[in-house]
Protein backbone atom coordinates (compact mmCIF):
# COMPACT_ATOMS: atom_id res chain seq x y z
CA UNK A 1 0.00 0.00 0.00
CA UNK A 2 2.61 2.24 1.11
CA UNK A 3 5.15 1.49 -2.35
CA UNK A 4 1.69 2.31 -4.23
CA UNK A 5 1.20 5.79 -2.91
CA UNK A 6 4.61 6.22 -3.36
CA UNK A 7 3.99 5.73 -7.20
CA UNK A 8 1.68 7.42 -7.30
CA UNK A 9 3.34 10.57 -5.99
CA UNK A 10 6.08 10.31 -8.09
CA UNK A 11 4.16 9.80 -11.01
CA UNK A 12 2.30 13.19 -9.87
CA UNK A 13 5.35 15.01 -9.57
CA UNK A 14 6.65 13.98 -13.01
CA UNK A 15 3.20 15.08 -14.05
CA UNK A 16 3.66 18.63 -12.43
CA UNK A 17 7.08 18.88 -13.87
CA UNK A 18 5.90 18.13 -17.51
CA UNK A 19 3.71 20.72 -17.30
CA UNK A 20 6.30 23.16 -15.95
CA UNK A 21 8.33 22.41 -19.00
CA UNK A 22 5.44 22.85 -21.49
CA UNK A 23 4.35 26.12 -20.05
CA UNK A 24 7.96 27.24 -20.25
CA UNK A 25 8.28 25.92 -23.49
CA UNK A 26 5.34 27.44 -25.01
CA UNK A 27 6.37 31.55 -23.39
CA UNK A 28 9.81 30.89 -24.47
CA UNK A 29 8.12 30.32 -28.19
CA UNK A 30 5.77 33.43 -27.53
CA UNK A 31 9.09 35.30 -26.71
CA UNK A 32 10.98 33.98 -30.23
CA UNK A 33 7.90 35.14 -32.15
CA UNK A 34 7.70 38.46 -30.88
CA UNK A 35 11.10 38.75 -31.37
CA UNK A 36 11.25 37.68 -35.08
CA UNK A 37 8.10 41.01 -35.37
CA UNK A 38 10.60 44.10 -36.50
CA UNK A 39 7.43 46.31 -36.26
CA UNK A 40 6.66 44.53 -33.01
CA UNK A 41 10.08 45.67 -31.34
CA UNK A 42 9.94 49.08 -33.09
CA UNK A 43 6.30 49.68 -31.66
CA UNK A 44 8.23 48.34 -27.97
CA UNK A 45 10.73 50.73 -28.10
CA UNK A 46 8.52 53.35 -28.86
CA UNK A 47 6.21 52.73 -26.24
CA UNK A 48 9.43 52.25 -23.77
CA UNK A 49 10.67 55.25 -24.69
CA UNK A 50 7.92 57.38 -24.10
CA UNK A 51 7.67 55.77 -20.51
CA UNK A 52 10.83 56.59 -19.71
CA UNK A 53 10.63 59.96 -20.83
CA UNK A 54 7.73 60.82 -18.22
CA UNK A 55 9.06 58.61 -15.99
CA UNK A 56 12.16 60.39 -15.75
CA UNK A 57 10.66 63.85 -16.18
CA UNK A 58 12.29 65.18 -13.31
CA UNK A 59 15.61 64.45 -14.42
CA UNK A 60 15.10 65.35 -18.09
CA UNK A 61 13.88 69.17 -17.24
CA UNK A 62 15.17 71.66 -14.71
CA UNK A 63 11.49 73.45 -15.20
CA UNK A 64 8.24 73.31 -13.67
CA UNK A 65 5.65 72.70 -16.12
CA UNK A 66 3.24 75.61 -14.75
CA UNK A 67 6.39 77.90 -14.14
CA UNK A 68 5.33 81.21 -16.39
CA UNK A 69 7.44 83.75 -17.98
CA UNK A 70 5.58 86.43 -19.90
CA UNK A 71 8.84 87.62 -21.48
CA UNK A 72 9.58 84.40 -23.16
CA UNK A 73 6.33 83.92 -24.37
CA UNK A 74 6.46 81.93 -28.20
CA UNK A 75 9.90 81.04 -28.08
CA UNK A 76 11.00 78.85 -31.23
CA UNK A 77 12.71 75.79 -30.06
CA UNK A 78 16.08 76.13 -28.90
CA UNK A 79 19.16 74.62 -26.46
CA UNK A 80 17.46 76.31 -23.15
CA UNK A 81 13.60 75.49 -24.31
CA UNK A 82 13.82 72.10 -26.81
CA UNK A 83 10.17 72.51 -27.76
CA UNK A 84 9.97 76.24 -27.10
CA UNK A 85 7.50 77.87 -24.93
CA UNK A 86 3.96 78.55 -25.41
CA UNK A 87 1.60 82.03 -24.70
CA UNK A 88 2.89 81.81 -21.47
CA UNK A 89 6.14 81.54 -21.67
CA UNK A 90 5.99 77.89 -19.90
CA UNK A 91 8.72 75.54 -21.49
CA UNK A 92 6.94 73.42 -23.75
CA UNK A 93 9.16 70.17 -23.40
CA UNK A 94 8.65 70.00 -19.55
CA UNK A 95 4.93 70.48 -20.07
CA UNK A 96 4.57 67.30 -22.84
CA UNK A 97 6.61 65.62 -20.12
CA UNK A 98 4.05 65.94 -17.29
CA UNK A 99 1.17 65.73 -19.76
CA UNK A 100 2.45 62.54 -20.80
CA UNK A 101 2.35 61.18 -16.68
CA UNK A 102 -1.64 62.43 -17.53
CA UNK A 103 -2.16 60.95 -20.39
CA UNK A 104 -0.86 57.19 -19.06
CA UNK A 105 -2.72 56.94 -16.33
CA UNK A 106 -5.76 58.00 -17.17
CA UNK A 107 -5.40 55.52 -20.26
CA UNK A 108 -4.07 52.69 -17.73
CA UNK A 109 -6.76 53.50 -15.56
CA UNK A 110 -9.42 53.46 -17.64
CA UNK A 111 -8.47 50.14 -19.44
CA UNK A 112 -8.18 48.61 -16.34
CA UNK A 113 -11.59 48.97 -15.69
CA UNK A 114 -13.21 48.26 -18.55
CA UNK A 115 -11.23 45.25 -18.89
CA UNK A 116 -12.33 44.09 -15.15
CA UNK A 117 -15.90 44.65 -15.85
CA UNK A 118 -15.56 43.13 -19.72
CA UNK A 119 -13.87 39.95 -18.17
CA UNK A 120 -16.50 39.75 -15.52
CA UNK A 121 -19.44 40.22 -18.29
CA UNK A 122 -17.53 38.22 -20.94
CA UNK A 123 -16.92 34.95 -18.57
CA UNK A 124 -20.35 35.03 -17.07
CA UNK A 125 -22.29 35.40 -20.26
CA UNK A 126 -19.29 32.58 -22.10
CA UNK A 127 -19.71 30.08 -19.25
CA UNK A 128 -23.34 29.89 -18.17
CA UNK A 129 -25.44 30.77 -21.98
CA UNK A 130 -28.80 30.43 -22.27
CA UNK A 131 -30.60 33.45 -20.72
CA UNK A 132 -27.66 34.75 -19.12
CA UNK A 133 -25.96 35.46 -22.40
CA UNK A 134 -28.95 36.76 -24.10
CA UNK A 135 -29.39 39.35 -21.66
CA UNK A 136 -25.53 40.84 -21.40
CA UNK A 137 -25.40 40.18 -25.32
CA UNK A 138 -27.98 42.51 -25.84
CA UNK A 139 -26.71 44.92 -23.36
CA UNK A 140 -23.39 44.48 -24.93
CA UNK A 141 -25.24 44.99 -28.64
CA UNK A 142 -26.41 47.99 -26.88
CA UNK A 143 -23.53 49.74 -25.54
CA UNK A 144 -21.35 49.26 -28.63
CA UNK A 145 -24.08 50.93 -31.01
CA UNK A 146 -22.79 53.62 -29.69
CA UNK A 147 -19.82 55.46 -30.54
CA UNK A 148 -17.55 55.29 -27.60
CA UNK A 149 -16.09 59.22 -28.21
CA UNK A 150 -19.52 60.03 -28.31
CA UNK A 151 -20.37 57.68 -25.19
CA UNK A 152 -17.27 59.29 -23.25
CA UNK A 153 -18.47 62.81 -24.47
CA UNK A 154 -22.19 62.08 -23.21
CA UNK A 155 -20.55 61.01 -19.50
CA UNK A 156 -17.90 63.49 -19.29
CA UNK A 157 -20.12 66.36 -19.48
CA UNK A 158 -22.67 65.08 -16.87
CA UNK A 159 -19.60 64.14 -14.78
CA UNK A 160 -17.74 67.55 -15.19
CA UNK A 161 -14.32 67.13 -15.98
CA UNK A 162 -11.01 65.82 -14.27
CA UNK A 163 -8.21 63.03 -14.72
CA UNK A 164 -10.88 60.61 -12.72
CA UNK A 165 -14.08 61.90 -14.48
CA UNK A 166 -12.29 61.11 -17.95
CA UNK A 167 -11.19 57.76 -17.02
CA UNK A 168 -14.46 56.55 -15.92
CA UNK A 169 -15.75 57.74 -19.12
CA UNK A 170 -13.79 56.21 -21.59
CA UNK A 171 -13.90 52.89 -19.16
CA UNK A 172 -17.55 52.50 -20.19
CA UNK A 173 -17.19 52.54 -23.57
CA UNK A 174 -14.23 49.70 -23.50
CA UNK A 175 -16.11 47.14 -21.52
CA UNK A 176 -18.26 45.85 -24.46
CA UNK A 177 -15.05 45.11 -26.67
CA UNK A 178 -13.65 43.49 -23.87
CA UNK A 179 -16.73 41.21 -23.01
CA UNK A 180 -17.21 39.93 -26.34
CA UNK A 181 -13.76 39.03 -26.87
CA UNK A 182 -13.56 36.86 -23.53
CA UNK A 183 -16.88 35.60 -24.20
CA UNK A 184 -15.99 34.44 -27.21
CA UNK A 185 -12.56 33.02 -25.40
CA UNK A 186 -14.84 31.11 -22.89
CA UNK A 187 -17.36 29.90 -25.18
CA UNK A 188 -14.49 28.05 -27.36
CA UNK A 189 -12.31 27.07 -23.52
CA UNK A 190 -15.14 25.59 -21.93
CA UNK A 191 -16.19 22.63 -24.33
CA UNK A 192 -12.41 21.18 -23.14
CA UNK A 193 -11.98 17.91 -21.95
CA UNK A 194 -10.66 19.33 -18.37
CA UNK A 195 -13.94 21.85 -17.91
CA UNK A 196 -15.93 19.04 -18.32
CA UNK A 197 -13.71 16.57 -15.87
CA UNK A 198 -13.57 19.12 -13.06
CA UNK A 199 -17.39 19.43 -13.75
CA UNK A 200 -18.07 15.77 -12.99
CA UNK A 201 -15.81 15.75 -9.71
CA UNK A 202 -18.01 18.14 -8.47
CA UNK A 203 -16.49 21.47 -8.67
CA UNK A 204 -18.20 24.49 -8.07
CA UNK A 205 -18.57 26.90 -11.33
CA UNK A 206 -16.99 29.67 -9.66
CA UNK A 207 -13.97 27.35 -9.22
CA UNK A 208 -13.80 26.62 -12.72
CA UNK A 209 -13.96 29.86 -14.01
CA UNK A 210 -11.13 31.28 -11.14
CA UNK A 211 -9.15 28.34 -11.81
CA UNK A 212 -9.57 26.71 -15.05
CA UNK A 213 -10.79 29.71 -17.36
CA UNK A 214 -9.68 32.75 -16.42
CA UNK A 215 -6.12 31.94 -16.64
CA UNK A 216 -6.85 31.19 -20.62
CA UNK A 217 -8.08 34.39 -20.93
CA UNK A 218 -5.01 36.27 -20.54
CA UNK A 219 -3.39 36.01 -24.04
CA UNK A 220 -6.36 37.76 -25.77
CA UNK A 221 -7.02 40.17 -22.68
CA UNK A 222 -2.96 41.54 -22.86
CA UNK A 223 -3.56 42.27 -26.52
CA UNK A 224 -6.72 43.97 -26.21
CA UNK A 225 -5.59 45.78 -23.21
CA UNK A 226 -2.72 47.10 -25.38
CA UNK A 227 -4.64 47.85 -28.46
CA UNK A 228 -6.99 50.22 -25.91
CA UNK A 229 -3.94 52.20 -23.93
CA UNK A 230 -3.71 53.73 -27.55
CA UNK A 231 -7.16 54.02 -28.05
CA UNK A 232 -7.67 55.57 -24.61
CA UNK A 233 -4.85 58.25 -25.20
CA UNK A 234 -6.40 59.02 -28.24
CA UNK A 235 -9.70 59.53 -26.37
CA UNK A 236 -7.84 61.53 -23.67
CA UNK A 237 -6.51 63.70 -26.47
CA UNK A 238 -9.81 63.94 -27.82
CA UNK A 239 -12.13 65.03 -24.81
CA UNK A 240 -8.98 67.17 -23.43
CA UNK A 241 -9.33 69.01 -26.71
CA UNK A 242 -13.34 70.11 -26.63
CA UNK A 243 -12.57 70.90 -23.17
CA UNK A 244 -14.23 67.85 -21.70
CA UNK A 245 -10.57 66.28 -20.27
CA UNK A 246 -8.33 67.79 -18.37
CA UNK A 247 -8.75 71.28 -17.53
CA UNK A 248 -5.03 73.69 -18.16
CA UNK A 249 -3.07 74.61 -15.86
CA UNK A 250 -2.90 70.70 -15.61
CA UNK A 251 -0.66 69.70 -18.90
CA UNK A 252 -2.08 66.99 -20.88
CA UNK A 253 -1.80 66.92 -24.59
CA UNK A 254 -5.03 67.24 -25.95
CA UNK A 255 -5.57 70.08 -23.43
CA UNK A 256 -1.95 71.24 -25.32
CA UNK A 257 -3.37 70.89 -28.16
CA UNK A 258 -5.75 72.22 -28.08
CA UNK A 259 -4.63 76.05 -26.31
CA UNK A 260 -1.98 75.71 -29.19
CA UNK A 261 -4.88 76.01 -32.21
CA UNK A 262 -5.15 79.53 -31.71
CA UNK A 263 -1.76 80.23 -32.33
CA UNK A 264 -1.39 77.66 -35.63
CA UNK A 265 -0.74 79.87 -38.46
CA UNK A 266 1.77 81.94 -36.17
CA UNK A 267 3.73 79.94 -33.95
CA UNK A 268 3.74 75.82 -34.91
CA UNK A 269 5.41 74.63 -32.11
CA UNK A 270 2.66 74.43 -29.80
CA UNK A 271 -0.09 72.15 -32.10
CA UNK A 272 2.85 70.14 -34.07
CA UNK A 273 4.94 68.81 -31.02
CA UNK A 274 1.70 67.66 -29.00
CA UNK A 275 0.35 65.80 -32.16
CA UNK A 276 3.92 64.35 -32.56
CA UNK A 277 4.04 63.03 -29.05
CA UNK A 278 0.02 61.17 -29.74
CA UNK A 279 0.45 60.08 -33.06
CA UNK A 280 3.97 58.01 -31.79
CA UNK A 281 2.28 56.60 -28.82
CA UNK A 282 -0.63 55.11 -30.54
CA UNK A 283 1.39 53.94 -33.36
CA UNK A 284 3.92 52.48 -30.71
CA UNK A 285 0.95 50.53 -29.00
CA UNK A 286 -0.82 49.63 -32.17
CA UNK A 287 2.33 47.98 -33.55
CA UNK A 288 3.01 46.53 -30.08
CA UNK A 289 -0.48 45.19 -29.79
CA UNK A 290 0.04 43.69 -32.88
CA UNK A 291 2.66 41.97 -32.61
CA UNK A 292 1.57 40.38 -29.28
CA UNK A 293 -1.69 39.05 -30.89
CA UNK A 294 0.79 37.55 -33.75
CA UNK A 295 3.50 36.07 -31.11
CA UNK A 296 -0.02 34.92 -28.81
CA UNK A 297 -2.05 32.86 -31.14
CA UNK A 298 -0.48 29.94 -32.00
CA UNK A 299 -2.51 29.51 -35.07
CA UNK A 300 -0.28 32.04 -36.59
CA UNK A 301 3.05 29.79 -35.97
CA UNK A 302 5.91 29.80 -38.85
Amino acid sequence: MHGHLVKERKELDLRALENMAVKKTLWQDVLARFLKNKSGIAGFVIVVIMILLILFAPLLTRFDYDAQSFPDRFLYPSSLHPFGTDNFGRDLFTRMLYGGRISFMIAIIATFISAVIGTIFGSAAGYFGGVVDTIISRFLDIMMAIPGLLLAIAISAVLGPGPINTAFALSIGGIAMSARIIRATVMAIKTNEYIEAAKATGSRNFRIIRKHILPNTIAPLIVNSTMSIGGSIMGIAGLSFIGLGVKPPTPEWGSILNVGRDYIRDFWPMTVFPALFIMLTIFGFNLLGDALRDALDPRLKD
